[in-house]
């Protein structure tokens, strides 16, 4: 009976958070698809030109699993009061952090595309999306921080349903928009980026009545006592400063393979649609053993949260071996969708091998990482963890294969890619420790 009642709960949490994020995936893989209509040109000016907003959404990712760690245990000690105070206070952050990146790379976003690019027209349409894509920070911002309360009331088809409707926006106006039709210019690059703003609002706005249909009107209150801030800011601070040293340390590769030539960066761009639709469709187990272990922990049960976190280990484990077979299999029928050279889908095919080599590793670490451990609100322990892998042996290992060695562009990744084994043994010995276990007062 309990097993059941735990698996009900997993499967509450898992399955809707899977589903939205494989849709996103999904979407902007149609995304992806309409913009390689264009040529490798446009490809890559995309993909140099959606850094700013990657580093951004890991940002707001890590505000997020703050939302998540907060509401959880507050869920577990039935406190509404500091629930309440929670989403405002992550709500602000959001806002300032989203407000510094649209402004910085609204001013700076010429001399931020030409760091990654020699190639005129890839620069002039990396220009062109980044200019208007920074306006999608803040409502992309208030769609994921006001999701969690969603989810952790059980209510996690609600953010799926608006994922949905927000995801069927952005591939109509696309359409429109990228190629011209219904009357509407074509725009290119520049149409996609349009697309995106007008389906974050409309998700932004749904999002926000959820939320009100939850709370009814919640009591706006920053007022936490000193030591509340500091908990706050000391579970905050870590998991924001190694989230965004990582997402920059995927943009110094990004650089890496920029400078290797058009192609090899066209050819890692196709990837990453069906990198995020698989690494998707196992995420919403991280956030069930975030959930359902900040629960535990907020009721002191430590040895049911232990053991619950490597039933969801296993889970993941065994869904990732899965998928992985089936990007072996469908790899070459997936690249030839892209009207790209015959060069840079070799590269994309070649990539999504080494990707479904290392996907059982990223997963793990996305649910003991990025889920259980966190839950306990000892976020620097990950943050060093992310460090060390990003740091001392991803990016060195990407600029001294990539630039000085001028390795081909598959054996970099791969190589660059051992921090996840290495991220995997310090994460693994770290739950062992149970150094995470935590109740936040």
């Amino acid at each position: 009976m309990v097993e059941k009642r735990f698996l009900k709960e997993v499967m509450n949490i898992s399955i809707p958070v899977a589903l939205q994020s494989m849709l996103q995936s999904s979407f902007s893989m149609i995304d992806q698809v309409m913009v390689g209509q264009l040529g490798d040109q446009s490809v890559a000016a995309v993909e140099i030109a959606s850094k700013p907003g990657f580093i951004y959404a890991f940002l707001i990712s890590a505000i997020s699993t703050i939302t998540a760690i907060m509401t959880s245990q507050y869920i577990g000690k039935n406190n509404r009061e500091a629930e309440e105070k929670t989403l405002c206070i992550n709500l602000l952050v959001m806002f300032i952090v989203g407000s510094c990146f649209l402004l910085a790379f609204s001013i700076f976003r010429d001399s931020f595309i030409s760091l990654f690019s020699n190639d005129h027209p890839v620069e002039q349409r990396g220009i062109q999306y980044l200019q208007v894509i920074v306006l999608t920070f803040i409502p992309l911002g208030i769609c994921n921080i006001l999701s969690v309360p969603l989810r952790c009331h059980n209510h996690s088809m609600w953010p799926l349903y608006i994922g949905i409707f927000t995801a069927l926006v952005n591939t109509f106006f696309n359409f429109c928009l990228i190629f011209g039709h219904f009357g509407a210019p074509a725009l290119g690059v520049q149409g996609a980026a349009i697309a995106s703003v007008i389906s974050q609002m409309v998700g932004a706005f749904l999002t926000l009545v959820c939320v009100y249909k939850l709370y009814g009107r919640i009591n706006i209150s920053l007022g936490l006592d000193r030591e509340g801030y500091q908990q706050y800011f000391k579970m905050l601070l870590p998991v924001a400063f190694s989230e965004c040293l990582w997402a920059v340390g995927q943009s110094v590769n990004t650089y890496v393979y920029g400078h290797m030539g058009t192609n090899e960066l066209a050819g890692m761009s196709l990837t990453g649609a069906i990198q995020g639709l698989t690494i998707g469709a196992l995420s919403g187990l991280a956030q069930a053993a975030g959930i359902l272990t900040g629960k535990r922990l907020g009721r002191n049960e430590y040895d049911e949260a232990y053991s619950e976190s490597i039933r969801i280990c296993v889970f993941g484990f065994i869904g990732s071996v899965v998928l992985s077979l089936m990007i072996v299999l469908l790899r070459s029928s997936y690249v030839g969708v892209f009207q790209v050279s015959a060069s840079a889908k070799s590269i994309g095919e070649k990539i999504l091998l080494v990707f479904a080599f290392l996907m059982p590793a990223k997963v793990l670490n996305m649910i003991l990482g990025g889920g259980v451990i966190r839950s306990g609100g000892k976020t620097k322990y990950i943050m060093m963890i992310d460090i060390l892998g990003t740091w001392f042996i991803g990016v060195p290992l990407a600029v001294f294969t990539g630039l000085f060695l001028k390795l081909s562009i598959v054996w970099v990744y791969l190589i660059l890619s051992q921090e996840e084994m290495v991220r995997l043994l310090l994460t693994a010995y770290m739950f062992r420790s149970r150094k995470w276990m935590n109740t936040i007062s």
